[in-house]
C-alpha cells in the first residue's frame, strides 16, 4: 500500500523500501525523521514551484544527505555531505540505475550545506536543498500551508529538533574540523567546541608558498 503524508506519496517501489531500511538501521530517529520530513517539505517545494522531479532520485537524496553523521558511515577525512553522496551513489549504482542518476543525487547531496548554488541545478539538486533548509532553517516555511506542515510534522515529529540536530552536527565535525573551512558547518564548531579555530581565506592567500 502506497503511503502518502501531506498528499505527498511515498514511492513505493524496492528502491525506496531498501534506502529507508538502509537509513533506518544505521541512522539515530532524529536523523531519520529530518531525513524523511527533508523529503516531504522537498516534494511539496517541488509541487509550489511547478518543477518535475523524480521521486525516487529524491526520495534517495533526502534520505542519504545526513548519512555522514552517522557512526556506520562517518570518515575523518572529508566533509560528511561528501559521507552520505558516495553511499547514495554505490547504493544507486548496486540498484542497477545509470550513473548519470547516481552523480545528480551525490551532487544533490554534497552540495546540500552550500547556499545558493543548487538552488539553479537540477530540480532533484535544488529540491534537497529546499527541502534541508526549510526544515533546519525555516527558510520557505511560509511557502507550504500550516495545514501541510502539521500533517508531515506529525508523521514525523520533531521534539527539540534545534537543539539536537546541532548536538548531531557537533558530533559529526568535531573529529574533522579541517573540513569545515569555508563552509556554514564552521558555524557549529565555532560555538560548541572549545578551541575551534575556523580557517582563514585571506590568511591561506598571504601564507601561500607564491614569492611576492
Amino acid at each position: 500500500m502506497t503511503e502518502t503524508i501531506s498528499d505527498i506519496e511515498i514511492p513505493d517501489t524496492r528502491l525506496v523500501a531498501e534506502a529507508t531500511e538502509l537509513v533506518r538501521e544505521a541512522a539515530p530517529p532524529l536523523i531519520y525523521h529530518h531525513s524523511r520530513r527533508v523529503y516531504l517539505f522537498a516534494s511539496l517545494r517541488g509541487r509550489e514551484q511547478k518543477l518535475q522531479f523524480d521521486p525516487e532520485l529524491l526520495y534517495v537524496g533526502a534520505m542519504f544527505h545526513d548519512l555522514g553523521l552517522t557512526t556506520t558511515y562517518r570518515r575523518t577525512d572529508q566533509r560528511f555531505e561528501i559521507d552520505g553522496a558516495d553511499e547514495a551513489r554505490r547504493f544507486l549504482l548496486e540498484h542497477g540505475l545509470d550513473a548519470s542518476h547516481a552523480e545528480l543525487v551525490w551532487t544533490a547531496i554534497a552540495l546540500h550545506t552550500t547556499p545558493e548554488t543548487p538552488l539553479h541545478m537540477a530540480p532533484e539538486i535544488a529540491l534537497v536543498t529546499r527541502g534541508v533548509e526549510l526544515d533546519v532553517l525555516g527558510i520557505g516555511y511560509d511557502a507550504i500551508t500550516d495545514a501541510q506542515r502539521a500533517a508531515v510534522v506529525a508523521a514525523h515529529p520533531r521534539p527539540n529538533f534545534k537543539n539536537e540536530i546541532l548536538a548531531a552536527f557537533t558530533d559529526g565535525m568535531k573529529d574533522r574540523p579541517a573540513t569545515t573551512f569555508g563552509t556554514v558547518n564552521a558555524d557549529v564548531l565555532a560555538h560548541f567546541v572549545p578551541g575551534f579555530r575556523r580557517g582563514d581565506f585571506v590568511e591561506v592567500i598571504l601564507g601561500s608558498d607564491w614569492p611576492e
